[in-house]
């Protein structure tokens, strides 16, 4: 893989923060390339070197996070629920405003349905219905519920400002995965 100018990545990662900045004060519908280059301290052209538009940018944004997550689900695939679900909430803890703007606001309903999907097609690999505690339940059923039940929590962790710390959050979670699947 040819190496990136740290330049070209420095340009990226402030226009990312850019984006992400103003979602927090505004309504993306409401965002110009303008505010972004603005924020970002780069011209247009260097956005658009670099993305189609601003829905371009925020599906590159959404991916890469989605990406990184997906790593770490194979990265914990030996690990216990509980601990590589503690890899995730540090993660969430670090990006705290990415996610926040993506999950407790509703300027990104398109993250939301990106996030259970791809949570739903890692539950799958995790599923047994044909012996234990699920033997005979609807496998996409299961796998549905308990992704959607980790996105309302996650959620609801963003949306109340982290009312517990990220290691409790996940402890609890990683107990009830434990449990359900």
């Amino acid at each position: 893989m040819p190496k990136v100018d740290r330049r070209i990545l420095k340009s990226q990662e402030a226009i990312k923060k850019g984006l992400i900045e103003l979602m927090s004060e505004k309504n993306f519908d409401d965002i110009t390339i303008q505010d972004i280059s603005e924020r970002a301290n780069v011209n247009r052209g260097t956005i658009y070197l670099h993305y189609q538009d601003k829905y371009d940018l925020l599906d590159k944004l959404i991916e890469e996070h989605i990406d990184v997550l997906r790593e770490s689900c194979r990265a914990a695939s030996e690990l216990e629920y509980t601990e590589s679900t503690l890899i995730w909430t540090e993660y969430f803890e670090r990006h705290y405003l990415f996610f926040s703007m993506m999950l407790a606001s509703k300027g990104a309903p398109y993250f939301r349905g990106r996030f259970l999907n791809f949570l739903t097609e890692e539950f799958m690999n995790e599923t047994d219905v044909t012996k234990g505690k699920n033997e005979g339940l609807n496998e996409a059923l299961l796998v549905r519920f308990v992704a959607s039940a980790f996105v309302g929590v996650v959620e609801w962790w963003f949306t109340n400002e982290k009312p517990v710390p990220h290691h409790v959050l996940a402890q609890q979670l990683g107990t009830l995965l434990e449990r359900i699947v």
